[in-house]
Order: C-alpha cells, then structure tokens, then sequence
C-alpha cells in the first residue's frame, strides 16, 4: 500500500511509528529519501517501532510504502 502524505512535506524531523500484530514481517519505505526499515512481527504480540529522519529540503510530492503479507494488521502514524 502505497500512502500519500497530502501537501507533501516540509524541511526538518519527520516521524514514522508502525505497530504491527502477526506472524512476519512489514516493511517501510519513505520516498523520495529511500529510508526504509523492517518491523517483525509475531502472533500474539504486538510490535511497535518508531523512525525519525531529518529531512534537508522540503518534498512537494512524498509517499509511504508499507508491504506486508495479510496475516499481519499494521497501523501506521506520520507526522512532522
């Protein structure tokens, strides 16, 4: 899934959280930067991790990609 952040984004810290519940993994990918990082997940646990990058210029159009198999259930939080 790929989910665009509207008005794009602006110079300085952006945060990423994904907490995640099931067996495998999801990964993350912020473009245009390609900061990208796994979350493992597991039945019965739920997972959370967080990601921050500072962002040097400001990006009209960025997107996250979240790819996970449909076993899992993700939730995901952008901010800045």
């Amino acid at each position: 899934m790929e989910v665009p952040l509207k008005g794009g984004v602006r110079e300085g810290a952006l945060g990423i959280m994904v907490t995640c519940q099931g067996n495998g993994t999801v990964n993350v990918t912020f473009a245009p930067s390609g900061l990208s990082f796994p979350l493992h997940c597991s039945d019965g646990d739920v997972s959370t991790t967080y990601n921050q990058i500072d962002l040097r210029y400001e990006r009209e159009s960025a997107f996250v990609k979240v790819q996970a198999p449909s076993t899992i259930r993700w939730a995901m939080s952008v901010g800045q």
